[in-house]
């Protein structure tokens, strides 16, 4: 990182080696991950650190992350795409909640434009990654037995297993004789056009499948345990659509994703401050839409309050004009046990189904499951602390990427990549090779400040927030944009100078 053009003449040479064949095994910068957080990790660091070396380790054969694994019927993001896109890169569809596939195209696209494709080894799930004092490197071991080293590593492999998803362990369920699938495994085969489907679950996965599955299923019910709190919102942006008619692109992207940056952090801060108020008006929005008061109070009133969980967003109340329609219903129950035919309730209510979809949440895995090391010993995560939620306390030159609960991934997820790029340019200015986060002298609150199960189940696999500053991490952009490209590099950071310059290794292949 940061070298002379002396010491770049020689990596250069050094790395092309004496004939053809050889390819890289040390780079400045590894980043794990060729999803939405990847692809502007590495954007952002070809365009600042222009001289760095980096690869991209991708555990799946494509470009997407989130949005390749998720192929279940109706995917789509429940964030505006007007501040889930890159800010460099203006959204042009004129959607506002887009399908899985329209996103996965534009990170694709984002990629090739900007010559990051060349830069991935797909099918490199790495394994572990192990620090050494002595070398000041990491070394990456992947799964099909490939040895890569970096001077810095950068995780940008969201938070979940790709593996599988959770599963609870449903009683009888050998009994039944019909079909459970679960979304991150969606079967190609599946046809349930004309067959009765239960969806276990009342999240964001629920919500989209049952008024997609309802278009062509003889009948579905959503079978939720709680309700969650669902919004609809409208699938064009009215400022969007009048900006685009009058401002070129860039500056038109700009005004929808202010406007809608500064909706959803104010929405946000009165849910946390008057969550009665808001309450009411969430409940409002969904009798207005269903039309029945009672069916309100019933399934979609939540014992929590808004935002202790995400809300479920419904384009142009998708929802609740498939169970107004009567192509849906929801039923509020537990599962008791599967029966032959489908589902028996806690009521004692039997549910038949041919199909059930268990959309009962994530795995919950920090950085893609990535075994770490520190000069031999194992890193627990979970005892770790958060710094500026992005870095891990007495852990080396390493980052990772976790964007908002309660906003679109990318926005926080950029502000990381900007800050792993200053602290890069700090080091290389001071002549530092290694930072390492010293570790403050207590902890707090979980990192994802979430209620929801799926969250719970996996806090201790988690680090947790610090006391103070610089290890506290807040839920709130407006804030963040402003104090992040300001924040002081040096503070709780301990730097070891550069003693001789990191050489590369090369492989024949």
């Amino acid at each position: 990182m940061g070298r002379r053009p002396d010491q770049r003449r020689r990596h250069s040479a050094l790395v092309s080696g004496s004939g053809r064949g050889r390819r890289m095994t040390h780079f400045d910068v590894v980043i794990i991950g060729a999803g939405l957080s990847g692809i502007g990790a590495a954007w952002r660091l070809q365009r600042q650190r222009p001289h760095d070396t980096y690869t991209i380790l991708e555990a799946r054969d494509a470009i997407g992350g989130t949005w390749d694994l998720f192929r279940y019927p109706g995917v789509r993001s429940d964030s505006d795409m007007y501040t889930l896109s890159y800010p460099f890169r203006p959204w042009r569809e004129p959607e506002s909640l887009a399908s899985g596939e329209k996103i996965r195209t534009y990170i694709e696209d984002t990629a090739a434009e900007a010559g990051i494709t060349r830069h991935i080894r797909f099918g490199s799930r790495v394994t572990t990654a192990d620090w050494s004092s002595a070398q000041a490197r990491w070394t990456l071991r992947t799964a099909r037995g490939e040895t890569v080293t970096a001077t810095f590593l950068y995780a940008c492999a969201g938070y979940y297993s790709y593996a599988e998803g959770y599963l609870p362990d449903f009683p009888g369920l050998g009994e039944f004789q019909g079909r459970l699938v679960h979304p991150q495994a969606w079967p190609s085969d599946l046809d349930h056009s004309g067959k009765r489907v239960v969806i276990i679950g009342s999240g964001a996965t629920a919500v989209t499948l049952v008024p997609e599955m309802a278009k062509d299923a003889q009948h579905v019910t959503m079978l939720q345990r709680s309700p969650s709190y669902v919004i609809p919102l409208g699938n064009r942006d009215v400022l969007a659509d009048l900006a685009r008619r009058i401002l070129p692109p860039k500056a038109a992207n700009r005004v929808a994703r202010a406007k809608n940056i500064l909706v959803t952090q104010l929405f946000y801060q009165l849910a946390r401050k008057r969550p009665k108020q808001v309450r009411w008006i969430l409940q409002g929005l969904a009798g207005r839409s269903l039309r029945n008061p009672g069916y309100v109070q019933e399934h979609f009133k939540p014992r929590y309050d808004p935002w202790d969980q995400r809300l479920c967003v419904v384009p142009d109340g998708d929802l609740f004009r498939a169970i107004t329609s009567g192509r849906a219903s929801v039923v509020t129950d537990h599962v008791d046990t599967f029966v032959p035919e489908g589902i028996r309730l806690r009521s004692g209510k039997v549910l038949e189904a041919d199909v059930v979809v268990s959309a009962t949440g994530l795995t919950l895995l920090p950085i893609g499951g990535v075994e770490i090391g520190v000069d031999g010993v194992p890193v627990k995560l979970g005892e770790q602390a958060a710094y500026r939620g992005l870095m891990l306390s007495g852990v080396p030159n390493l980052a990772y990427c976790i964007g908002y609960v309660n906003a679109s991934w990318t926005l926080r997820a950029d502000l990381s990549h900007r800050y792993v790029l200053k602290l890069l340019d700090h080091m290389a200015k001071n002549g530092h090779s290694v930072a390492t986060p010293t570790r403050p002298t207590g902890t707090g609150a979980p990192l994802l400040d979430l209620s929801s199960g799926y969250v719970q189940r996996a806090l201790d696999k988690f680090p947790r927030q610090g006391d103070r500053d610089p290890w506290l991490v807040r839920q709130n952009y407006l804030r963040d944009v402003v104090a992040t490209p300001r924040a002081d590099v040096t503070q709780d950071m301990t730097f070891t100078p550069r003693t001789a310059p990191v050489l590369p290794s090369t492989e024949v292949v």
